[in-house]
């Protein structure tokens, strides 16, 4: 036992003189060309900071691609309209407003924020009415080459709940309301018979857990920036910020977020995400706290 975790160790040390080494060469690159219009592009393999490759979910090979826009060699953000086709998502008890359809007018609102900025590639994992499994949703970002992932959804619960919620990984939920919503969003890939389970060895495991938990610390990082900044445009739950284990953030290698933009079992909350008006500000938080996010790597760098 003490041979494999010295040999693990060593292995790490190698793989972590292996990234300092590859972000020196970054740093001496030249920098990002003038805004183009997007070309045709193949991302490469996706690596963490522990250079272990984490392959591509095969749960996109045969499908066409989704439109990516934006000026090329910008950083790619890829906006998940929750629910979709068969799926309606949560129903609101007032005016029968269905989750999936206030999903994608949001995600289109916040691609068109992000695409007027000029500094931002965007794609949607859906931009229609129709079904994706929650492995889907993080594959197509990941196959793309995306560098932050943010999912919109709209919840339910007692009529007195109301403001928005940003989530983040954790396998053990930061609450009740928490742990009930992973299970309730999980059960999605159940019910349709899908298989997350993987056949990784030891070593490969504790690498991707590595890899999975720097991935939650970005994530948190930038939940907490999206919080700063859409405070006083978007009306927060107390907090804003919590935890769940979430299957469509477990992307090991790419930061990312479910925003739950409020209650359509609320009056108030669902008056404000279906109007042009709360759309507008819920995009123009995320502008914001997107374009932060990739100034601060820049600087970082």
């Amino acid at each position: 036992m003490a041979a494999a975790f010295l040999a693990l160790a060593a292995l790490v040390t190698t793989m972590e003189a292996a990234h300092l080494q590859g972000a020196a060469e970054t740093q001496r690159a030249a920098p990002l060309a003038a805004p183009v219009q997007a070309a045709a592009w193949t991302p490469p393999p996706r690596r963490s900071r522990y250079s272990i490759t984490i392959p591509l979910d095969p749960a996109t090979q045969g499908a066409p691609p989704p439109r990516v826009e934006g000026p090329a060699g910008r950083p790619l953000v890829v906006i998940d309209a929750g629910h979709g086709g068969h799926d309606p998502g949560t129903i609101s008890p007032h005016d029968g407003t269905r989750e999936k359809n206030v999903t994608l007018a949001v995600a289109r609102r916040i691609r068109d924020a992000l695409l007027a900025s000029g500094r931002i590639r965007v794609a949607l994992t859906r931009d229609d009415d129709h079904f994706l499994v929650l492995r889907e949703r993080t594959a197509i970002a990941r196959s793309l080459g995306a560098r932050l992932f943010i999912s919109i959804h709209a919840d339910s619960a007692g009529e007195n709940a109301a403001g928005a919620t940003i989530y983040t990984l954790s396998e053990v939920a930061s609450d009740r309301e928490a742990q009930q919503l992973a299970q309730r969003e999980n059960k999605a890939d159940i019910l349709n018979g899908v298989n997350l389970a993987g056949e990784d060895n030891k070593v490969t495991s504790i690498l991707v857990d590595l890899a999975q938990r720097e991935t939650m610390a970005a994530s948190v990082d930038f939940a907490k920036l999206l919080r700063r900044e859409s405070t006083g445009a978007v009306p927060f739950r107390t907090g804003g910020l919590r935890m769940a284990g979430l299957a469509v953030l477990k992307a090991p290698d790419m930061p990312a977020v479910l925003l739950e933009l409020g209650y359509l079992s609320n009056i108030e909350d669902a008056r404000r995400i279906k109007s042009a008006e709360g759309q507008r500000a819920i995009a123009a938080g995320v502008r914001r706290a997107v374009e932060i996010h990739f100034a601060r790597q820049l600087t970082a760098r």
